[in-house]
């Protein structure tokens, strides 16, 4: 079966409010630690928004099973090898990476900058997989797994815009907070650019998130038109302007064709899916 990120409905109230149980503490926390820019405890419990009494608590938990490692000598959490093999499993159901990552090397070939794969979950943006250019001046404040509010960025900015109106105005109002540490971006700004971005077919976003850089992107729509992932050029603000249109095009042309090959592995997922479950029954 296709795994499908996570609805905005379903996370809105869970992000709204603060965990009310230990389960969705150790969620945040695993979460936060899918972003390799956070690794110190102080880190984990601004990311999370939780004390860090609480965080320690938990973190020492995770470790206990495997979950969370810590650095002996720099004192640093990361993701421990029972994800692993629990990410080995999902992603052997379906993952998008495969197909999308031809498109990838195409781009960043042609371009010469770095090129990134998005996909949405909640209302972040989870970067899964990154090619980077040969021009000498990279955009490499993105790695994967590094995590970002929805907007935040020409890919994020992509999943936002094409969302449903209802769910993006609601995302947005969530997002706020969040969006003090992005001085130069407001809701009324992202709303405004992922108007724009809807009504040209993709998303820029320059000189906002950081100085002199920038991005340019397009979805990669779902059978029922909601983005499951976008593709996003970064590069310096000049490098995009003036080869908008070049870029653009190159962009909607790899994601028509990612969008072909991800409802194929959708069908081809749900078809196994249907067949076990058959002979499971028989049995």
């Amino acid at each position: 079966m296709a795994v499908r990120p996570r609805s905005v409905p379903s996370v809105l109230a869970n992000s709204a409010t603060e965990p009310t149980s230990s389960v969705e503490r150790a969620c945040r926390i695993l979460r936060a630690l899918s972003d390799p820019g956070v690794a110190r405890l102080t880190d984990i419990a601004l990311a999370t928004g939780l004390d860090k009494t609480t965080v320690l608590r938990l973190i020492e938990v995770l470790m206990r099973d495997g979950f969370v490692v810590r650095d002996a000598e720099t004192k640093h959490y990361s993701l421990g090898a029972e994800l692993l093999v629990l990410g080995a499993a999902a992603l052997a159901r379906f993952d998008p990476r495969p197909l999308v990552r031809p498109s990838l090397l195409r781009l960043t070939g042609t371009f010469e900058d770095s090129v990134i794969l998005s996909i949405p979950s909640g209302i972040e943006s989870l970067c899964v997989d990154v090619e980077e250019g040969r021009f000498p001046i990279r955009a490499n404040y993105l790695s994967i797994g590094s995590r970002r509010p929805l907007g935040v960025g020409a890919g994020s900015l992509a999943l936002l815009a094409w969302m449903p109106e209802g769910e993006r105005k609601a995302a947005l109002a969530v997002i706020a907070p969040q969006l003090e540490r992005y001085p130069r971006i407001t809701p009324k700004l992202l709303e405004a650019r992922a108007m724009e971005a809807r009504e040209r077919g993709y998303a820029v976003l320059l000189d906002v998130v950081v100085e002199r850089m920038g991005g340019i992107a397009v979805p990669i729509l779902g059978a029922d038109g909601r983005p499951v992932a976008a593709i996003s050029i970064a590069a310096l603000n000049d490098r995009i302007t003036s080869r908008e249109a070049e870029l653009a095009k190159a962009l909607r042309r790899e994601c028509a064709t990612c969008e072909v090959l991800w409802s194929g592995a959708a069908h081809q997922s749900a078809m196994a899916t249907r067949s076990a479950s058959r002979r499971a029954r028989v049995h």
